[in-house]
C-alpha cells in the first residue's frame, strides 16, 4: 500500500482547487454538437457554462445557451413558471432536437422539480428534454462529469451489431494538459494507424448521431482516471461493451506508452504493428535526447520531486520521473479521489518499489502543506503550484498543467513519445529559468 499523507485539522476545505458539479456537467454537454442548454440559475452560473465551451474551444456562434437569471425574489417565491417559459423560448429560438435542462444550486435550494417540469413540458416543445440536476452540493467537477455522462445513456440506442475493431473514447476532457485535445488526437491517429476505428468520442465535437450509435463499438477506452468510470461500467452492463486499459496508467513516458500500446495490440490482435510503432517511437526519443539533452539525467538524478496533479496525468508521470529521469517522487498529491485511480497508483508504486507520501482529493491548503512539510527540490504541477513553491522557497517548479502561465499557440500532446518530449522541453526550460540570477545589478556594467 502507498504511504497515505494525513492532514490534521483540515476537516473543512480552505481553498478548493476543483470546480462544482455544474462545471463538470457543462464540460460534457459543451462537447456535444447541435444541442441547446437551459440553465435554471442566477446569471453567474452562465459564466461556468461559457467556460465549458471555452474548454472545448467552441466559439460564440455555436453556443445555444439560455439562463433563467434567478433573482432573490425567484429563490424566495419559486421560479417554475420562469423556467417553463424559457424552455419554450429556447425551443423556438435554438430549434435543436435535444435540449438539456440543468438545475443548479439555486434550483436545489428552491426545490425545483427539474425532472417533473421536463416531463410536463415535453409535449409542448419540439426538442427532446433531458433534465440534469447539477447543484454544487452534489459534488465537484469530476462528479458533475459523471452526472452528465449518466444522463446521456438513455440517448444511446441498443445495437445488436458490434463493429469489429471499433472503440468509443470516454472523458478526454478530464485531463489537465492545457491542450488535452491533442492527447485525444494522438489517441485517434494511433488507433487509426492500427486499423481501429473510433466510433464516438464522449464527448468532444460529438454529434447526436454518434452518441446514438455508440453501442455499436466493440470496446470502450477511458482517457481519464478522474471521471467516466461509472458511465463505462453502465455501458458494459447495458450494451455489453467492455472497458479496456482502465487498470494501467495512460501513455505518458516511454514505458507507459509501450505498455498502453501493447495492451491495445493484444486486445485487437495487431501486436506486430504495435511493436514497430514502439521501436520507432523509442528510437526517436533516445536519438533526440542524445543530441540535444545530454545533461538530462545528471541534472535530474536524485532530485526529490513533488507531484501535484489530476490522476490522469499524475499517475502516468510517476514511472517517467522515477525510472526514466531518475528523480525521487517524495510526495504525490492527486486532486480527485476515485477508488479505481487509487488502485492503479498503488499498483504502480508497488511495482516500482517506492513509497512516497500520497494524498487524494487535496485542496489548495493541503497542497501547500504537503509541499512545505517535506524536503522537496522541485515541484511538477500548474501555475498554482509554481506560486506556492516560490512562496515556500522551493527553487524549481515545472508549470506543466492547467491552469498555466504559458502562452500556447501550438497544441502539444502529453501522451505518447512526442508527448514525453513535449513535457521534457517544458521541464528543461523551467529548470534553466529557475537558475538564472535575479540578483545581478546590471547598472554597474553600464
Amino acid at each position: 500500500m502507498y504511504d497515505e499523507l494525513k492532514f490534521h485539522n483540515c476537516e473543512h476545505s480552505k481553498d478548493p482547487v476543483l470546480g462544482c458539479a455544474l462545471e463538470g456537467v457543462a464540460s460534457v454537454i459543451a462537447g456535444i454538437e447541435d444541442v441547446s442548454i437551459v440553465i435554471h440559475s442566477p446569471q453567474g452560473c452562465a459564466a461556468t457554462v461559457a467556460n465549458a465551451y471555452d474548454l472545448h474551444e467552441i466559439d460564440f456562434t455555436r453556443r445555444k445557451v439560455g439562463c433563467t437569471r434567478l433573482f432573490e425574489t425567484d429563490v424566495i417565491m419559486g421560479a417554475s413558471e420562469k423556467l417553463k417559459q424559457l424552455i419554450k423560448d429556447a425551443d423556438n429560438t435554438f430549434n435543436t432536437k435535444t435540449m438539456f435542462v440543468v438545475g443548479t444550486c439555486a434550483a436545489d435550494i428552491i426545490g425545483e422539480d427539474i425532472e417533473g417540469i421536463c416531463k410536463s413540458m415535453q409535449s409542448e416543445v419540439k426538442a427532446r428534454l433531458i433534465p440534469i440536476v447539477a447543484g454544487g452540493f452534489r459534488g465537484n467537477s469530476y462528479d458533475g462529469q459523471d452526472i452528465a455522462l449518466n444522463a446521456i445513456i438513455p440517448l444511446i440506442k441498443k445495437g445488436e451489431k458490434k463493429y469489429k475493431n471499433s472503440v468509443n473514447i470516454i472523458s478526454p476532457q478530464a485531463n489537465l494538459n492545457p491542450t488535452w485535445w491533442e492527447d485525444l488526437n494522438w489517441v485517434i491517429k494511433t488507433l487509426n494507424s492500427l486499423g481501429i476505428n473510433v466510433q464516438a468520442v464522449l464527448p468532444h465535437n460529438t454529434s447526436m448521431e454518434e452518441i446514438k450509435n455508440s453501442a455499436s463499438a466493440s470496446a470502450n477506452i477511458l482517457l481519464s482516471h478522474d471521471a467516466g468510470y461509472q458511465f463505462a461500467k453502465k455501458m458494459e452492463k447495458i450494451h455489453h461493451i467492455p472497458l479496456i486499459l482502465s487498470d494501467i496508467p495512460l501513455p505518458i513516458g516511454t514505458e507507459n506508452t509501450a505498455r498502453w500500446l501493447r495492451a491495445i495490440g493484444i486486445y485487437f490482435g495487431v501486436e506486430d504493428k504495435v511493436e514497430q510503432m514502439i521501436k520507432e517511437g523509442e528510437e526517436k526519443v533516445i536519438g533526440l535526447l542524445r543530441k540535444r539533452a545530454l545533461m538530462i539525467i545528471p541534472r535530474y538524478r536524485n532530485c526529490r520531486i513533488a507531484i501535484s496533479a489530476d490522476a490522469t496525468i499524475g499517475i502516468g508521470l510517476v514511472r517517467m520521473l522515477f525510472k526514466e529521469l531518475e528523480m525521487i517522487p517524495e510526495v504525490i498529491m492527486i486532486k480527485s479521489g476515485r477508488e479505481e485511480a487509487k488502485k492503479v497508483l498503488n499498483w504502480e508504486l508497488s511495482t516500482l518499489g517506492i513509497s512516497p507520501k500520497v494524498a487524494f482529493s487535496v485542496d489548495g491548503y493541503q497542497i501547500k502543506k504537503g509541499l512545505s512539510d517535506f524536503y522537496i527540490d522541485t515541484v511538477i504541477g500548474s501555475a498554482w503550484e509554481k506560486y506556492m513553491a516560490e512562496e515556500i522557497g522551493i527553487k524549481v517548479a515545472f508549470d506543466v498543467l492547467n491552469p498555466t502561465n504559458r502562452d500556447i499557440y501550438v497544441d502539444r500532446a502529453y501522451f505518447g513519445y512526442d508527448g514525453m518530449l513535449n513535457i521534457l522541453e517544458i521541464m528543461g526550460n523551467d529548470w534553466e529559468r529557475a537558475y538564472r540570477s535575479k540578483e545581478i545589478s546590471w547598472a554597474q556594467y553600464e
